[in-house]
């Protein structure tokens, strides 16, 4: 009996449960199909995701031996593909998405009513979102009682790749060129390549090299962009590539094998998985977390309208430089380190007020690791309107920031090389260097690099005052 395996974001064959369910049962007809319905019902996929999706299917059609690849709804092609091949049964992993489970659940009543056996599994998350819940039995709402429930429940351990037999793939699918995934004119993505392997294998790679080089100290050193103490497993989490549980017990047996010193680096990196399973949580019994306010009266915030100075933010050419090589990291490998992505989104948020959405969108179409979950509660903690979120009177100081976690300027003189003869304590405020220095270096503000487009000292004020009004808003509804 054939079995159809739609693969979704779990482009791998290792602790796979819906392939490894069926993959001793016969012949399989792996699939993906590229669902690109429209908004507001869909969100398709960014510019960044799609050059990662290639190469992931690429990698999982090598891996598997052969893969149908289809476009279009999949809320019809499913059932057309299930009868072609002859199958009789329909297996995937869920994904959490609203669009998405609501397309599962039409795609799974039409497979039943056809009289296929369908089934779904867990294969993107360490715990289901409906199985953490509140001594009341509601969803968490502080990420800290979540995750403590989270530590008291097991964590199954993967399961090793199947062997697997493909049915005939003859004259099924369109093949992966027909998506049309690639940028070609121009080609941004050029400088990509240098940076990620994306598929199984390099997920794999990236995990063992991580825990190899990056482990040791992560808990201080995460938050330094100029080194090399975080895992970047982020896109392949997302696309499947590897499964929670395998990075889970893989640094876990890491640390009873290895030097107990770093159990606090091994807990803060489990953490880190904590907060993607709280972002998922959040977002299943709040749909609306992409979308809208989590926290409504963060409604009546006056927000300004984006023009020239989103454009900047997005160019890295505010004049703050932690800012600015942040923005150009992402633009150059579709990546930014996390810390820097708590200053650019408050640089945004609270220097510019502009609205959270705006920068979701674009970190939506440019980063790699591109998560609804994770990019929507990661957005509105530094806006101070989601869940457990950020005090709105917490506002990055860039220079600061800079300063702190690139004390010697490697991370800004890598990505704004204009201020790389800069002498270090004038590096992260080149707007406040004497002219001499600035003359010694070459750089001429306004010119060669950008002046500040506002006022770090009159922007907090001003974001301060817009706060009252949320304040204000809060004391009358109580």
């Amino acid at each position: 009996m054939t079995t159809l395996v739609w693969f979704r974001q779990d482009l791998r064959c290792a602790d796979n449960p819906a392939l490894a369910a069926v993959a001793g049962l016969g012949p399989i007809v792996p699939v993906y199909i590229l669902d690109e319905t429209p908004p507001p019902a869909g969100r398709p996929l960014g510019g960044a995701s799609r050059w990662w999706l290639h190469h992931s299917l690429a990698a999982l059609e090598n891996s598997l031996g052969g893969l149908v690849i289809l476009r279009g709804d999949p809320r019809s092609l499913v059932c057309e593909l299930a009868r072609a091949c002859g199958a009789t049964r329909v297996v995937w992993n869920r994904v959490y998405e609203p669009y998405a489970i609501a397309r599962d659940r039409a795609v799974k009543a039409a497979l039943t009513q056809a009289g296929f056996a369908v089934r779904s599994f867990n294969g993107a998350l360490l715990h289901e979102p409906w199985e953490i819940a509140t001594a009341a039995g509601g969803p968490f709402k502080v990420f800290t009682p979540f995750w403590r429930a989270c530590l008291g429940r097991p964590v199954a351990r993967p399961q090793p790749p199947p062997d697997v037999r493909l049915a005939a793939l003859q004259g099924l699918g369109e093949g992966l060129a027909a998506l049309d995934l690639l940028p070609r004119r121009p080609n941004w993505a050029a400088g990509f390549p240098a940076h990620w392997t994306p598929g199984e294998r390099g997920a794999l790679e990236r995990l063992e090299a991580f825990i190899a080089g990056g482990l040791a100290g992560y808990a201080e050193l995460r938050n330094r962009p100029d080194l090399a103490n975080v895992s970047r497993l982020s896109p392949h989490l997302h696309f499947g590539e590897v499964s929670p549980r395998t990075i889970w017990w893989q640094v876990r047996a890491a640390l009873e094998t290895g030097d107990r010193t770093h159990t606090r680096d091994v807990e803060k990196f489990l953490s880190e998985l904590g907060w993607r399973e709280f972002s998922h949580h959040l977002l299943f019994h709040f749909p609306t977390l992409a979308e809208r306010n989590w926290r409504p009266a963060f409604d009546c915030y006056p927000w300004l309208e984006p023009g020239a100075e989103l454009a900047a933010w997005q160019r890295g050419r505010t004049g703050y430089p932690l800012v600015d090589a942040g923005m150009r990291e992402l633009w150059a490998t579709g990546y930014m380190h996390n810390r820097v992505r708590m200053v650019v989104a408050s640089f945004l948020v609270k220097h510019l007020r502009i609205h959270w959405r705006h920068g979701e969108a674009w970190f939506w179409d440019t980063l790699v690791d591109a998560d609804l979950a994770n990019n929507a509660a990661g957005w509105q903690w530094v806006a101070g309107s989601g869940a457990d979120a950020a005090p709105y009177f917490r506002i990055f100081n860039p220079v600061e920031q800079g300063r702190k976690f690139d004390p010697d300027g490697v991370y800004v003189r890598r990505w704004c090389p204009e201020l790389a003869r800069l002498p270090t304590e004038h590096v992260h405020a080149p707007f406040a260097a004497p002219a001499r220095v600035l003359a010694d270096a070459g750089v001429e503000l306004g010119r060669t690099y950008p002046k500040p487009i506002v006022d770090h000292r009159t922007a907090r004020a001003a974001a301060l005052a817009g706060y009252e009004a949320i304040r204000a808003h809060g004391s009358r509804d109580g």
